[in-house]
């Protein structure tokens, strides 16, 4: 579990998630200037159950947060080191969210990857999120557009991620 020392190494995963979503969608904007600072609004959610870490070599690798509604849940942040990603790090961590979830009596566990994160989407899929709940769709009201991807169809509709 988290705890005061642990900061500084989860706000370095959470920097770490933050480059691989501007790699990602081509964009180094996001998370702007201070990525490190966006960790602070986790922290004080109120909805946090906590937050999990894995570790190797007595080196944090790895967190995933839980946040509670009611008897739902919602797994954010999860984030694995580049250097241990597919080695079972994540699925590990989800496990713990998942039996953490069952003791609180959450019936439904939620995780919203990036569209683009089809790693992620994946590693999710296998580890028993296979259920859609709800799809986040938006349109693009900039002049200068970044250059979106096609390829994703849901319901016969072509999207673009």
């Amino acid at each position: 579990m988290f705890g005061p020392a642990d900061e500084t190494a989860c706000r370095a995963l959470w920097v770490e998630l933050t480059e691989r979503h501007r790699l990602i969608y081509e964009s180094p904007s996001i998370g702007g200037s201070d990525p490190a600072a966006d960790f602070d609004p986790l922290l004080a959610d109120s909805r946090l159950a906590g937050i999990w870490l894995a570790e190797v070599d007595g080196e944090v690798v790895g967190m995933a947060g839980l946040l509670l509604d009611g008897s739902e849940a919602e797994v954010e942040p999860i984030v694995v080191t580049e250097e241990h990603r597919s080695r079972g790090v994540g699925a590990r961590l989800l496990e713990e969210l998942r039996r953490e979830a069952l003791a609180r009596g959450v019936t439904h566990l939620t995780i919203r990857p990036v569209a683009r994160n089809v790693d992620a989407i994946r590693a999710f899929h296998r580890a028993g999120f296979n259920i859609l709940g709800h799809i986040d769709m938006f349109m693009d009201l900039r002049e200068n557009q970044p250059t979106w991807k096609e390829g994703v169809e849901i319901h016969g509709f072509p999207f673009d991620f």
